[in-house]
């Protein structure tokens, strides 16, 4: 290995977004994650939805009413086309 080139490996502090800690090594001397195995779903067996950009209730906004290509009726030229056929 060459001298002076490869990046100082430290003790690293890793802290959660849930408030859990722990230390382990990397090349920087503090790590800020979102989610860890205290706080994953998997790890826990609860479910748990991450949801930081709000997609999870926007998508629950848009649908609330129900699909508007089920409550809406069929156009004219369908229903004759459709009776037409029959």
């Amino acid at each position: 290995m060459k001298d002076g080139i490869h990046p100082n490996y430290v003790e690293t502090k890793v802290t959660c977004g849930c408030g859990n800690t722990f230390v382990t090594r990397s090349t920087k001397p503090e790590l800020k994650i979102d989610i860890c195995n205290a706080c994953h779903p998997f790890f826990t067996g609860k479910l748990k939805y991450v949801d930081t950009t709000g997609r999870i209730e926007k998508f629950r906004n848009r649908f609330a009413g129900g699909y508007s290509s089920v409550t809406k009726g069929r156009k004219k030229s369908q229903q004759q086309d459709s009776q037409d056929a029959g």
